[in-house]
C-alpha cells in the first residue's frame, strides 16, 4: 500500500494506507496528508507538510491516510487558519470551518479567502476540491438543510470570482461525523485542466430549484494534463445514483451501486472524453484510489461485495459510513484514473 510510483517528469500521486502515524513517504516531496480519523482534528503543519484531519471514521470502518506527493521540491506553510504546500506547479490548500448555526456567510468568506490565496500565487485553475460537511443533511438554525446552506455560500463566492475561475472543477460534498466543514483542494498553473460532464446526468450547477436555492458547484470530472511527457490524471467527482437530476433506485442499495458504477463508466469512457479533447479513455478497471461513502452501516457488506466485484483485486478502496448529500442517496463513489 505504501509503494511509490513515478509517472513522467512530474506527478501528484495519491496513496492510501492504514493510519499508524508512520507512513513512509520521503521528506521533501509530500504535498499533503489527509487523515480520515476517529475524531475531528482540523489542520496542522507536521514535518514540513500540511495535514488535514477529518472525522470520517466510526465503529464500522478503519482509519486511513492519503498522501499527495510531487516529484518537485515542495515548500509548505500556514496562512491564517489554513495550511498549504506548493511545488511551483501544484498547490494544496486545506482549512477547517468550525460549527456554527448558519454557514452561508462563513463559507463564502472561506472560499473567497482560499481563491484569493491560490490566485495570488499563480495557481489559477482548480483541479479537485473536497467539501467535508458535518451534519450535511441536518437542518441549520433557520431550518435549512446544512448542505443547501453551504451551497449558497459557496455559489456566492464562485459568482464573485466567476470571470477568474471560469468552469468549476471536480469536487465531492460528503458528510462527516463532527459538525463543521473541512475544505481542501488542488490548484494548478493555467492551461492544464479540462472539466468534464456526464451525458447521463444534468450538470450539477444546472439542477432545478427543488434541490436547493443554489445548485452545487462542481463538474463530474476534471482532466489534469501532465507536464512534458508525463501522463495526465482524471479526477472523478463524488458520483451517485442520479440520472438527469433525479435520484434513481430509491431504497434499493444494490440498484444505487450499479447505477453509480454505470455513471462512472460512461463518464470516463473514450467516447465521452473524446468530446472534451482528451485523447484517451478509461474503463472501470482503471479507476483507483477509490473512496466509497455508504449512508447506512447495515448496507456496508452488500456495498463492499458489489463494488469489489467491479474492480481488480489490487484496487485501493477506502470505505466510509457517513451521510451523503441527499437523504435518498445511499452510496457515493469517487476515484482517480491515470
Amino acid at each position: 500500500m505504501t509503494a511509490r510510483t513515478r509517472n513522467g517528469s512530474i506527478s501528484v500521486q495519491l496513496h492510501r494506507c492504514p493510519f499508524d502515524g508512520a507512513i513512509g513517504a520521503p521528506a521533501g516531496d509530500v504535498l499533503a496528508r489527509v487523515n480520515f480519523a476517529g475524531g475531528a482534528g482540523g489542520t496542522s503543519l507536521d514535518d514540513g507538510a500540511p495535514r488535514l484531519t477529518t472525522h470520517m471514521v466510526g465503529e464500522h470502518n478503519e482509519s486511513a491516510e492519503e498522501i499527495w506527493v510531487s516529484t518537485l521540491p515542495v515548500t509548505a506553510g500556514v496562512a491564517g487558519e489554513a495550511v498549504f504546500a506548493e511545488d511551483g506547479e501544484h498547490l494544496f490548500y486545506a482549512v477547517r470551518l468550525d460549527a456554527r448555526p448558519v454557514y452561508r456567510d462563513a463559507v463564502r468568506r472561506m472560499y473567497e479567502t482560499a481563491l484569493e490565496f491560490a490566485f495570488e500565487r499563480g495557481y489559477t485553475e482548480m483541479a479537485r476540491m473536497w467539501n467535508l460537511v458535518g451534519g450535511i443533511t441536518d437542518p441549520n438554525a433557520n431550518g435549512v438543510e446544512i448542505y443547501q446552506d453551504f451551497c449558497v455560500g459557496r455559489a456566492e463566492a464562485f459568482a464573485a470570482w466567476d470571470e477568474r475561475v471560469g468552469r468549476l472543477p471536480a469536487a465531492t460534498g460528503i458528510g462527516t461525523l463532527s459538525q463543521g466543514v473541512d475544505l481542501c483542494f488542488i490548484a494548478v498553473r493555467p492551461g492544464r485542466t479540462t472539466h468534464i460532464e456526464n451525458p447521463r446526468q444534468t450538470p450539477a450547477y444546472k439542477y432545478p430549484a427543488r434541490y436547493g436555492p443554489k445548485s452545487p458547484s462542481f463538474a463530474r470530472a476534471t482532466w489534469l494534463r501532465g507536464l512534458g511527457d508525463g501522463p495526465g490524471t482524471l479526477f472523478v467527482s463524488g458520483t451517485a445514483s442520479i440520472v438527469g437530476a433525479e435520484t434513481v433506485h430509491v431504497d434499493d442499495t444494490a440498484g444505487q451501486v450499479d447505477e453509480t458504477l454505470r455513471n462512472i463508466e460512461v463518464l470516463i469512457g473514450e467516447e465521452n472524453l473524446a468530446g472534451y479533447g482528451v485523447d484517451r479513455g478509461f474503463e472501470l478497471k482503471d479507476l483507483n484510489q477509490i473512496r466509497v461513502y455508504v449512508r447506512d452501516a447495515e448496507d456496508l457488506p452488500l456495498v463492499r461485495e458489489r463494488v469489489r466485484a467491479a474492480f481488480p483485486t489490487h484496487t485501493e478502496i477506502a470505505w466510509f459510513n457517513v451521510d451523503v448529500c441527499r437523504p435518498d442517496l445511499l452510496v457515493e463513489i469517487e476515484g482517480v484514473c491515470r
